[in-house]
């Protein structure tokens, strides 16, 4: 078990009076992942609701903002306990035996253009066994395809783009895995948290993009960019691309500087938690639900 504690605060100067804002910023509440502490602070009173995909346990805070200044501040602290499965003994799931949650996650999506991607992905990985070890060599493929390189793509960049281009952030290396694990027909789905562990040379600490495949029963983690230690991923929003989880979706015209973010795990005397390190197991804190059943 881990216990990571972690702070957001945005800050966005509000051109026009009503801006429709909805934060994916707090951390989900699932069988593996338990919020034992959070607080939410806006620097003004304005009437706001917290609503929770039942799908995906992500939480979505609405609100309306006047002209001015808004600033949106939240912190918590969690216990994820992650099951630690064989590598070797994972087997994938065929398509019949999917559950019906983890179907979406099989087809093309805006950023992740699967079934363009069958031919590569057939002459890459189609004669390797099916199981955990063939989407850890996906993951080891993108890694060697792609250099990270903070701000070399924008929102439009899609997982065409990304193998084209040959370089990306997190998210470019998320959906690309993601578009090759589709592209025979693995389920994957793209997962927003913290980048715990990252270099920071690579820049102050922020959001993180990593990917979550279906298989055995299982969401098992896995972090293509390999910038940060999947043993400290919290999970935020999960979805099908990037464009499903924005830590803010914001309707009206505003201006603001980069999120201010901070994380750190949590250790004491006498206490299970562990600190995060990187592990050759595989890791997972999401089940089907019929297995968490």
């Amino acid at each position: 078990m881990v216990r990571i504690q972690f702070a957001i605060d945005l800050l966005y100067d509000v051109s026009f009076p009503g801006t429709d804002f909805v934060f994916n910023i707090h951390a989900a509440p699932t069988l593996y992942q338990r919020i034992v502490d959070e607080r939410l602070q806006l620097n003004q009173p304005l009437p706001s609701i917290l609503q929770t995909d039942p799908a995906s346990q992500a939480r979505y805070l609405r609100l309306s903002a006047p002209a001015g200044q808004l600033q949106v501040s939240y912190q918590a602290t969690l216990d994820i306990d992650q099951h630690v499965g064989d590598p070797d003994g994972i087997s994938e799931t065929p398509v019949a035996r999917l559950p019906l949650a983890a179907l979406t996650y099989i087809y093309p999506s805006r950023y992740c253009q699967s079934d363009r991607l069958g031919v590569l992905a057939m002459k890459e990985f189609g004669d390797l066994p099916k199981g955990y070890r063939r989407v850890e060599a996906i993951q080891n493929w993108v890694r060697r395809q792609v250099a990270f390189r903070s701000n070399s793509s924008n929102a439009n960049t899609s997982a065409l783009d990304t193998l084209t281009d040959r370089v990306g952030v997190c998210r470019d290396f998320a959906h690309l895995m993601i578009a090759l694990c589709r592209a025979l027909s693995i389920p994957a789905r793209f997962t927003t948290g913290i980048d715990f562990g990252a270099d920071p040379a690579l820049g102050p600490t922020d959001f993180h993009a990593y990917v979550e495949v279906f298989l055995d029963g299982r969401w098992y983690l896995f972090d293509p960019s390999g910038t940060a230690i999947p043993m400290g991923f919290i999970r935020i929003g999960t979805g099908r691309d990037a464009a499903d989880v924005s830590y803010a979706t914001i309707f009206g015209s505003v201006s603001s500087p980069p999120p201010l973010i901070s994380v750190s795990a949590l250790s004491a005397p006498g206490q299970p938690w562990e600190i995060p390190r990187h592990r050759s197991e595989a890791l997972s804190t999401d089940a089907s639900p019929a297995l968490a059943a």
